[in-house]
């Protein structure tokens, strides 16, 4: 089996905010008189959003999770998974920031586990728990070279250099590990309202097979060229404050990650992974007590193909999810 877990952030409109806020920031810049240092706002940030949100997911899928029928083909094996996450964007002078944990606690029908130093697993029974943290920053090209350079009007707003990584851990009996950073350019699309944005990136992960027997389980996969969309675009045809936001990420193939023959059994060559997340978000908060930005409730639809990169086959099933979910945000800071 093969593991790429990838970025999964709850909150894609904050993420999308966070992105977007360093072109704005560099054409108040390059447009206003300069001031003097007494009357420098004292703010650091241009825009910070913080939230604490909770979302429950059915039915999502596990590589090599999977039911034989009666007639001996396999089907997926579903479970429900209960999320809390822990968000934060910012925005400054000359770029962003977004961080995001995820904490996922899934149903008995993914056991938690372990393996001994021979790749037997052994299997609990209650479900894993996994804890999945990522970064992604930018530096705006448009601010640090004080020009308007990369600015393409109507179509592009501004072009920053993009950078990040991702680590989680899980208590299953494959017990991944994953650690990948990821750098390139990030392009911010102007568009009427929301926003839009696609980043390149170059792509370098290490993970760990518990399967694989000792000196294998450590995997390193060859650098790839991943791509990361996000956007949010309000609704407002419907008269309420409404907004569909969502992201899509797309990693080539990366190899298996060995260089052992003897360990390809469990480290099949990766496919190319495509995840796509859309919600459909309503401002509680605005429409109920006309405070914007401090409750949204939220259902959505997950669409995972080679799911961790890995490809289904006759009998390894639990490589495509399509779920629901459904969650609440709170804004703390």
């Amino acid at each position: 089996m093969t593991i790429t877990k990838f970025a999964l952030p709850m909150a894609a409109a904050a993420l999308g905010l966070s992105a977007l806020a360093p072109a704005a920031g560099a054409d108040l810049k390059s447009e206003k008189a300069p001031v003097a240092p007494a009357e420098v706002p004292s703010a650091f940030f241009l825009f910070s959003d913080t939230q604490v949100s909770y979302r429950y997911q059915f039915p999502a899928a596990n590589p090599g999770s999977q039911v034989q029928r009666a007639d001996g083909s396999f089907r997926n094996q579903d479970a429900p998974k209960h999320i809390l996450n822990i968000s934060h964007a910012d925005a400054w002078e000359y770029g962003t920031n977004f961080f995001s944990l995820d904490i996922l606690k899934s149903g008995a029908q993914f056991p938690a586990g372990r393996t001994d130093g021979f790749g037997v697993p052994t299997f609990y029974d209650y479900g894993n728990t996994e804890a999945y943290g990522l970064y992604r920053g930018t530096l705006s090209l448009n601010a640090l070279t004080g020009t308007k350079a990369f600015v393409v009007p109507g179509i592009v707003k501004d072009v920053s250099l993009a950078f990040g990584f991702d680590a989680n851990a899980q208590n299953d009996a494959f017990g991944s590990k994953k650690r990948d950073v990821v750098g390139g350019l990030n392009f911010a699309f102007d568009v009427p309202a929301g926003f839009l944005n696609a980043s390149v990136h170059a792509y370098k992960e290490w993970n760990r097979n518990g399967f694989n027997v000792a000196p294998n389980r450590d995997v390193s996969f060859d650098v790839v060229p991943e791509f990361e969309i996000v956007y949010n675009f309000p609704l407002t045809f419907t008269g309420l404050p409404l907004s569909i936001a969502g992201f899509n990420n797309i990693v080539l193939p990366k190899g298996r990650g060995v260089s052992d023959p003897g360990a390809f059994a469990f480290n099949p060559k990766t496919g190319l992974e495509f995840l796509s997340r859309t919600n459909l978000v309503l401002d509680v908060g605005k429409l109920i007590y006309d405070q914007p930005n401090r409750v949204d409730v939220f259902v959505g639809f997950q669409y995972w193909h080679n799911k961790f990169g890995n490809i289904e086959r006759f009998n390894f099933k639990g490589t495509e999810e399509k779920s629901f979910l459904a969650g609440v945000a709170f804004h703390v800071l």
